[in-house]
């Protein structure tokens, strides 16, 4: 059993250094198709002119399909359908989780972001207005599973403009420790809050 109590500044650390020296555990979104992905090696985050940190929160255990609609709780306000018509979204490789856990992940950003009007673009996309970076890792705890995540949001010319970080428990889906266990519906869950926090965050006055 792992330690149950790990804070988020050495978590980070632990997911910048640990996740980039293992190629296989990269997941490449950037060709946002339904049945498109490839490999390949994420640059090093660069510093950042404004940092806005999120709480991070624990949610409960996902059910075992992810939903299809968006609740009235996260519909876009007209200043999010504004700030979303004109965004193009380009998601970095995935550090930290391996292929297996991240491919859901990337699958339901797409679906997410369809529902709330959000363009997805290549990485070769030169009309790409945001880019989306994800790191990962997991904290195993009796028969729970916990998925730490922190995204952050940069502008083409790679300044950082705002992070997103929280953490996702729920039973573990198999036997064993860490990414093993995570149930897709784990990562179909941290990707719809992904993309919800996301239009929230430009909705409230992004450029």
């Amino acid at each position: 059993m792992r330690r149950s109590q790990v804070t988020t500044v050495s978590l980070l650390a632990a997911l910048a250094l640990g996740a980039c020296t293992n190629a296989k555990d990269v997941l490449e979104p950037s060709a946002i198709t339904p049945t498109a992905s490839s490999a390949q090696s994420l640059p090093a985050p660069q510093g950042s002119s404004t940092t806005a940190t999120s709480p991070t929160t624990t949610a409960p255990a996902p059910s075992p399909a992810p939903s299809t609609a968006v609740s009235p709780a996260t519909r876009a306000t007209p200043a999010q359908t504004a700030a979303l018509a004109r965004t193009r979204l380009q998601v970095a490789p995935i550090v930290g989780a391996t292929v297996e856990a991240a491919a859901p992940l990337t699958a339901e950003l797409q679906t997410r972001a369809r529902q709330r009007g959000l363009t997805l673009v290549g990485s070769t996309d030169q009309t790409a207005t945001h880019v989306l970076k994800g790191y990962f890792s997991t904290m195993s705890e009796g028969k729970d599973t916990t998925v730490i995540y922190v995204w952050d949001i940069y502008d083409p010319s790679g300044n950082r403009l705002h992070r997103i970080n929280g953490q996702q428990k729920a039973p573990a889906a198999g036997s064993g420790e860490g990414w093993p266990t995570v149930a897709p519906a784990t990562m179909q869950a941290i990707a719809d809050q992904t993309i919800d926090q996301f239009a929230a965050w430009l909705g409230g006055g992004a450029g």
